[in-house]
């Protein structure tokens, strides 16, 4: 039954009507209203000034004005379009790899079970837009990095709910290259889009306010994500892209189907036998290289728990920012919270520093120190296992020539000989490298190295 006056209490919205459905959320609308001591312009990231709505019931606001983007339809994604729905930010676009498997149900509450096999984007998509007419929800299925740089440009705020470091390094560095400068080296504040990012992990989480340039990014913060060992549930049964994927589908999903009354031992050579043999076979099937023996004894005892409470607050505090940012009503978290609920409950905020010498939001160049005898090889080892972890390096030398290039195939191969030769000889002392690679975008990282010994 609808609320007196047409307005729509929270508990009325399942009994009312489909065109009393339409009714702006009023809570939202109390707040958007009201002169505020907490508007944005006095809070530490002042992004704009809070001017109240003078006619809450007609007018239209930023937030149903607005086009946010949600990257990730999983857990936390299905939370997030739940929040933004009932927040009243009506232009949606979400995007996902992963179709739905029937482990998903329990808490990707957007899911039923005639949706299993389905793209997850287009399911959520449809479900929000048909349980709130208010919506528009747009799917985009498939990989973000098959999107160019303009479709995230069209945005006004991004909100990331994905399950890995890279895709989100990807996402962070490809946003905050979005921000274009004058002649002058002045910022186009209009080209600004900030990544509201969270994460989830059993019972912790983090949501986090990244205004490009402003703010320390998502690569600034690199060092304290260790190289994942561990992996969502979601991937490793729809969408393995790694050797670790395919080791974990065997070893929680392949193996209580084979041996529902049996409890896979670990410390069973037999048993990590089986498993190593699934999982190659399966890695085989998606043409994944790297499946081995001793890497199966490391991955069966890594794999991430997922809980749905904690998806919730993370995603309430990621819409939260994003409300904030969008109608500037109160001050946006500067620019980090951590919320841990293992034992107890525990939450704080801090403002974490940006990185002096990010490679992603900042101009300077990186200086590494490398003895004279070290080859092209050791350098890419070192890009990929030291502070940049980069995952498949290029380098092209200051004076243009290309001295290594993993893709495409024939590129390789003519780069291939280098990879033997010693840095000092195929580079001066002092002279800068370009280096790219597929987890930081389109984003260059310049480089000069110090030879030494």
């Amino acid at each position: 039954m609808a609320a007196e006056g047409n307005q729509l209490k929270p508990m009325d919205i399942d009994n009312a009507p489909t065109s009393s459905r339409m009714a702006p959320r009023a809570t939202l609308l109390t707040l958007l209203s009201r002169p505020s001591p907490f508007g944005n312009e006095t809070g530490p990231l002042a992004c704009g000034e809070f001017e109240p709505i003078p006619k809450p019931e007609t007018s239209a606001t930023a937030a149903t004005l607005s086009k946010v983007l949600v990257v990730g339809a999983g857990g936390l994604g299905c939370e997030i379009l739940k929040d933004l729905a009932m927040s009243g930010i009506r232009n949606v676009d979400v995007i996902d790899l992963d179709t739905i498997d029937v482990t998903n149900l329990n808490r990707q509450f957007l899911f039923r079970q005639k949706d299993v096999g389905a793209s997850k984007a287009e399911t959520a998509a449809a479900f929000i837009n048909e349980r709130c007419p208010w919506m528009n929800v747009t799917a985009h299925h498939g990989m973000i990095q098959d999107k160019d740089s303009s479709f995230y440009a069209s945005f006004n705020c991004i909100i990331s709910g994905l399950d890995n470091v890279e895709a989100r390094r990807w996402l962070n560095s490809t946003v905050i290259g979005l921000v274009d400068f004058d002649e002058q080296g002045d910022m186009d504040l209009s080209t600004i889009i900030p990544i509201i990012d969270g994460g989830t992990e059993a019972f912790s989480g983090q949501a986090r306010f990244i205004l490009p340039r402003f703010t320390s990014c998502f690569e600034c913060t690199i060092d304290s994500f260790p190289p994942q060992t561990s992996f969502p549930l979601c991937t490793i049964a729809e969408t393995p892209r790694r050797p670790e994927h395919c080791i974990a589908y065997a070893s929680i999903l392949q193996w209580p189907k084979e041996f529902p009354d049996k409890k896979l031992d670990k410390d069973s050579p037999e048993d990590m036998t089986w498993v190593y043999k699934q999982a190659k076979a399966r890695a085989e099937k998606y043409n994944i290289g790297g499946v081995t023996y001793m890497m199966t004894m490391g991955v069966v005892k890594n794999i991430i728990p997922a809980v749905a409470s904690t998806n919730a607050i993370i995603a309430a505090a990621c819409v939260n920012e994003a409300v904030k940012y969008l109608t500037f009503c109160s001050h946006n978290l500067n620019s980090y919270m951590m919320y841990m609920g293992a034992e107890g409950l525990h939450s704080h905020t801090f403002a974490y520093e940006q990185k002096p010498d990010c490679p992603v939001c900042t101009s300077s160049i990186q200086k590494l120190e490398l003895s004279k005898s070290a080859t092209l090889t050791e350098l890419i080892q070192l890009l990929r296992d030291g502070s940049l972890r980069l995952s498949g390096p290029s380098l092209v030398s200051g004076s243009g020539t290309t001295l290594y290039m993993p893709k495409p195939q024939a590129l390789e191969k003519a780069t291939r000989p280098n990879l033997k030769k010693t840095m000092s000889t195929l580079i001066g002392e002092g002279e800068e490298l370009v280096v790219t690679d597929p987890v930081l975008g389109d984003k260059p990282v310049k480089l000069v190295i110090a030879f030494t010994g």
